[in-house]
Formats: structure tokens, C-alpha cells, sequence
């Protein structure tokens, strides 16, 4: 006898669907990651020219032999120095101002799911207007809390979970930030097995690619998006 009641979307189902919008997007994917990685990468290379991060990081390797006491007596001392902080504010400010790229993505799903023609301009309507001020507020936002918790990892990792729809929340249902992280939280405690699962999935083949073959960390890096919205079409409709 069929139940009368809808059943939840399945893990298999989730994970389909989200492989299936990364599959129908790869050229996407590629144009996202080197747009965000040439951007990284200018700046930091430019900040570590001026600064000599990375040349202090080896010296500071040198101490290890003398024990990790040594060595991170080393570190604390080059964290402390004014060149450090500004190098740690320049990419802090990279990541947030590269944030909304990820945005673009729930635009072109969206396009994919009602038939719409997809175009280079999506991947950019997180920079379009007040979204770029919008979305860049939830990011700083969301790092220092982040950055904050992350010092006892378990925090870091529930915030993740806990944040894990607001954006497209903010996005779809234009909520605030205060708004969404409640409903974000719903959507958790109801799907909790389904959303760790895939999180899991998202994660180890995000990264992938770069273990395997340098190049195909350029197609799997923006997974985590595709599947952050297939499990927001499971969680959410349009009329929460």
C-alpha cells in the first residue's frame, strides 16, 4: 500500500542532481575557478613580494629541528609583525571581495531548471548593485565568526552547517541574514543525515581533483555550490 504522504528526496537523489548541475555547467566552472584563482593569486604573490611571507615561513621551518617550541616561537614572532598583518588583511579581503562569484552559480542553476539561456553575465549577479554590498556583508559576517570558532574546529564546523543556506535564502527568498541563519537552522535539524552526507561528499570532491590532477581542480572546486543548492531545492520551496 503507498503512503499517503510525500517522502523526503533520497541522499542518491540529492547527489545526482547536484552532479547533474555541475556536469551541465563544467565551462562555468572552469571560467569561475580561473577568475578566482588569477585574482588570488595576483595578490597574494604581490603582497608576499613586498613582504617576504613565504621566505619567512622557511626560515622559520629551519627551527623545527631545535623542536616544535622553537619553531612556533618562530611563528608567533613572524605573525607579529606588521608586514604579516597587512598580508593577512590583503587576502581577507580577496576571499570576501570573490565571495559573490559563488553567488552567480544559484542564478545559472536556476536558469537550467526553467529553461532559460544561460549566459557568461550570471556567473556575476552577485556583483550586481546592492547584492555585491549584500553579499560581501554576510561574508565578513560569516569569516568572523568563523575565524573566531575556529580555534576549537568542532564551532567552526557547526557554523558551517548552521550557515549552510543562507545565501541562497538571501538569494531566492530575499531574506536577511538574521532571517535566513533560523530557517537554515530548520532545515538542518530535518535534514541533518541527508545535509552531512552530501556536505561530506561536496568537500572531499571539491578538492579532489587537485590531488589527482592538478587541472581538474579548476572543474571541481565550485562543486560545493551545485550541491548546496540541490539540497536547498530539497529543504526549501519558493514559499518558505
Amino acid at each position: 500500500m503507498q503512503s499517503r504522504y510525500p517522502q523526503k528526496p533520497g541522499i542518491d537523489f540529492i547527489l545526482k542532481q547536484a552532479f547533474f548541475y555541475w556536469n551541465k555547467t563544467l565551462l562555468y566552472q572552469l571560467i569561475f575557478s580561473i577568475f578566482y584563482f588569477g585574482i588570488f593569486f595576483t595578490v597574494f604573490f604581490f603582497f608576499d613580494g613586498k613582504y617576504g611571507i613565504l621566505a619567512q615561513y622557511a626560515e622559520a621551518a629551519q627551527y623545527a629541528k631545535d623542536g616544535m617550541e622553537a619553531y612556533s616561537a618562530q611563528i608567533v614572532k613572524m605573525q607579529s609583525s606588521p608586514g604579516f598583518q597587512y598580508f593577512s588583511w590583503a587576502i581577507i579581503g580577496t576571499s570576501i571581495f570573490l565571495y559573490p562569484l559563488n553567488i552567480g552559480f544559484y542564478q545559472i542553476y536556476r536558469k537550467i531548471d526553467t529553461n532559460e539561456k544561460l549566459e557568461l553575465g550570471d556567473l556575476l549577479v552577485g556583483y550586481n548593485g546592492f547584492n555585491f554590498f549584500k553579499y560581501i556583508g554576510f561574508y565578513i559576517f560569516w569569516s568572523f565568526v568563523y575565524i573566531y570558532t575556529l580555534q576549537t574546529i568542532i564551532l567552526a564546523v557547526i557554523w558551517v552547517f548552521v550557515t549552510i543556506f543562507v545565501a541562497p535564502l538571501m538569494f531566492f527568498a530575499n531574506k536577511r541574514i538574521f532571517e535566513a541563519i533560523p530557517l537554515s537552522i530548520q532545515a538542518l535539524r530535518k535534514y541533518f543525515l541527508e545535509i552531512l552526507v552530501c556536505v561530506i561528499v561536496a568537500v572531499f570532491f571539491k578538492y579532489i581533483g587537485f590531488m589527482l590532477f592538478f587541472i581538474g581542480g579548476l572543474f571541481t572546486f565550485p562543486f560545493w555550490n551545485a550541491m548546496i543548492y540541490s539540497l536547498y531545492k530539497t529543504a526549501f520551496s519558493e514559499k518558505s
